[in-house]
């Protein structure tokens, strides 16, 4: 029979730029607490693999894992409770996802909205970004992964891969051990839509995004970029989807928010008129200080990358090792040698 195996949790953060505050609280924030939900069992990977999908230069493909990996580091991942590794660094992932291709009709993947989505944007279609729901499935299953928090675009891959995994399991029966592949589920983070500067979901490809790193008059100058409605100095402001309210209610408690909210609908703070710029001032430094122990070890480990490169091989080590004893239920399942 397979050994009973332990609740884990999966996911992973693509090398394309700078990270940015929808990053943060869409998936680095959850990602990092759920390391004490699962401790030793939190296994999280800097997608490379996938990146080729658009990705062509080679430099800047590496400069953006280093980031990735720097990014996640200073803001609270402990490798002594979660793995952070390369997705290239097991290689095994790669065998599993043509195991699983052998076992996946065609119309499954013409069904994949994020293909669709990308073409109808202009992305050029290519092999890789077709077959990206594949290669995703592996590395949920590769690990044994029970849950996989994910962003809602990203929910429809993780139903991808529990198809897969008993499409594999109908091809390739193992008879009276069980089921080879642990059946995964995903969990949504609990953060609304986090606005970009123009109101629109923050997103690399959209060109709104505020940096989580960005600080001093850089990142007063991008918050004074979020778009708002045009209103007089003074004069009440509407606290219903406005985005710099939006972005607020990420960084402040109930009761400081509300607190904003009675500026707005007075147009006055202690007396003095109130504005649209003096909440842009007040977001600004809610970011700049919210950040600003992380920025300061994103510093330290920017001057010790071979700090950053241990962390990230050690824990391959260790995923490794995990998705070779799935590989090698899954060669007996197929009868390869």
């Amino acid at each position: 029979m397979n050994e009973p195996l332990a609740k884990r949790v999966l996911s992973g953060v693509q090398p394309t730029g700078d990270l940015h505050l929808g990053n943060y609280f869409g998936a680095i924030s959850q990602h990092i607490a759920l390391q004490d939900e699962f401790p030793g069992e939190a296994y999280y990977f800097i997608a490379d693999y996938h990146a080729l999908t658009t990705v062509r230069d080679a430099d800047a493909l590496r400069s953006a894992v280093f980031e990735v990996a720097v990014t996640y580091l200073a803001l609270g991942l402990d490798p002594d409770k979660a793995l952070l590794f390369r997705q290239s660094d097991v290689p095994e992932v790669t065998e599993l996802a043509w195991m699983l291709a052998c076992g996946t009709g065609m119309g499954l993947l013409e069904r994949a909205t994020s293909y669709k989505d990308k073409v109808a944007k202009g992305l050029k279609p290519n092999v890789g970004l077709f077959t990206y729901p594949i290669l995703m499935a592996a590395d949920i299953l590769a690990y044994q992964s029970s849950l996989v928090p994910v962003g809602k675009d990203q929910v429809q891959h993780v139903e991808m891969a529990q198809d897969m995994a008993t499409h594999f399991e109908q091809t390739f029966p193992s008879g009276e051990d069980g089921p080879v592949l642990v059946r995964p589920e995903y969990r949504l983070s609990s953060t609304p839509k986090v606005p970009g500067l123009d109101g629109d979901k923050m997103s690399k490809s959209y060109g709104n995004t505020i940096p989580i790193f960005t600080s001093g008059k850089k990142l007063k100058k991008l918050v004074a970029r979020v778009v708002t409605t045009a209103a007089e100095l003074g004069s009440p402001l509407p606290t219903d989807n406005d985005n710099v309210l939006g972005l607020l209610a990420l960084f402040c408690d109930a009761a400081e928010l509300e607190a904003i909210k009675s500026y707005y609908r007075a147009g006055k703070r202690d007396g003095e008129p109130f504005g649209y710029g003096h909440a842009k001032q007040l977001l600004a430094a809610k970011i700049d200080a919210h950040f600003a122990e992380a920025r300061e070890r994103r510093e330290a480990l920017l001057a010790d990358p071979q700090q950053v490169e241990d962390v990230l091989a050690r824990s391959a080590v260790k995923a490794r090792a995990r998705a070779q004893a799935t590989l090698q239920l899954c060669r007996r399942a197929t009868g390869l040698r």
